[in-house]
């Protein structure tokens, strides 16, 4: 997990300055997000075979010599969801339009473009979508990652939400799994909710470096889109 004081922009200027370590971790970062809109965007069409080339097109855009980070500005409207949909976007529309100048790629009779290349605003859903499990699965390795200092106790409550909400079940049935006392469990289960909540503000703030209002507002949205 990065330092306290670190944001992405911290890691995109010095992956935009060649450095490979924030290089790396940009592209550990980023990768799901940048995969998974590319196969929403796809799913179902020929262009499905070039997806692996595209992840790895929109990581050479971002690093290359004046590529997509060096002109990326924490100053300027929107914020680096935006800016990296816009990359990825390109680099789709870019393997789309080279398909079909090349008549490389030919589709299916139930592949229509116009339906499904040109509805953006689902498109832009399904990025949204891709950034917040990114992000909540980054919260979730925070926190176990302050469960493996903390020790056992911590780590139980880490398990106790993975049950909880991988598993849907009942608090109940874990005390009765567990062969522990119900009442202890939910307040251990409120426990662990408050450092998956602590966790979850963390990363939202390492890519909104904004006020702890934005925040907040970040986090109710992202929940909201993968509730």
């Amino acid at each position: 997990m990065p330092p306290g004081d670190e944001t992405c922009w911290t890691i995109v200027r010095g992956a935009a300055g060649g450095d490979a370590g924030a290089r790396d971790a940009f592209a550990l970062t980023y990768l799901d997000v940048v995969r998974a809109y590319l196969g929403a965007r796809w799913r179902g069409t020929p262009h499905m075979a070039s997806l692996e080339d595209a992840v790895q097109d929109v990581f050479v855009d971002c690093f290359r010599e004046d590529g997509a980070l060096q002109r990326a500005d924490p100053k300027k409207p929107g914020n680096f969801r935006t800016f990296l949909f816009a990359v990825v976007r390109n680099v789709a529309l870019r393997h789309e339009e080279r398909s079909a100048k090349n008549r490389q790629l030919q589709p299916s009779t139930s592949f229509d473009p116009g339906e499904n290349l040109v509805d953006e605003q689902r498109l832009s859903l399904a990025f949204d979508r891709a950034w917040a499990q990114a992000l909540l699965k980054r919260a979730v390795q925070r926190q176990e990652s302050w469960a493996a200092r903390q020790g056992e106790r911590a780590q139980r409550r880490v398990e106790l939400l993975r049950l909880r909400f991988s598993e849907d079940l009942p608090i109940r049935e874990i005390a009765k799994r567990w062969g522990t006392d119900a009442t202890l469990l939910h307040r251990e289960y409120a426990r662990s909710r408050e450092e998956f909540k602590r966790a979850l503000r963390e990363e939202v703030a390492f890519h909104h470096p904004d006020s702890r209002a934005d925040v907040e507002r970040e986090c109710a949205a992202l929940l909201a889109l993968v509730g």
